[in-house]
């Protein structure tokens, strides 16, 4: 199922997280979205710049191309990097789908 870049969460975002770095495997446990120790060295990688906009909401920029907001800024910073790597919109597993839906 297609889901846009913008809205991914959950398993389906760090899923897709996965894709880009080639490191997908079946039955992995990803949390690139989640904790730190996953994401933060994309972030750093990648210079993915954040900004916080109101308490409950981040904006993540790539390389000043790509822009992408969450919740948090992990999920933010995710969200970028997924589009900036795929683009608008992600095919994930139908049950990966569902979850975030």
């Amino acid at each position: 199922m297609k889901i846009k870049a913008n809205e991914l969460t959950g398993a389906a975002l760090d899923w897709a997280v996965a894709k880009c770095e080639d490191t997908l495997l079946d039955s992995t446990l990803y949390e690139y979205s989640t904790d730190w120790a996953w994401g933060g060295p994309i972030i750093e990688r990648e210079g993915i710049d954040l900004t916080r906009i109101s308490g409950a909401l981040w904006d993540a920029t790539i390389r000043g191309e790509w822009t992408e907001d969450g919740p948090t800024p992990l999920v933010a910073a995710m969200r970028c990097y997924v589009g900036s790597v795929i683009g608008d919109e992600v095919e994930v597993p139908d049950e990966l789908a569902e979850v975030a839906a």
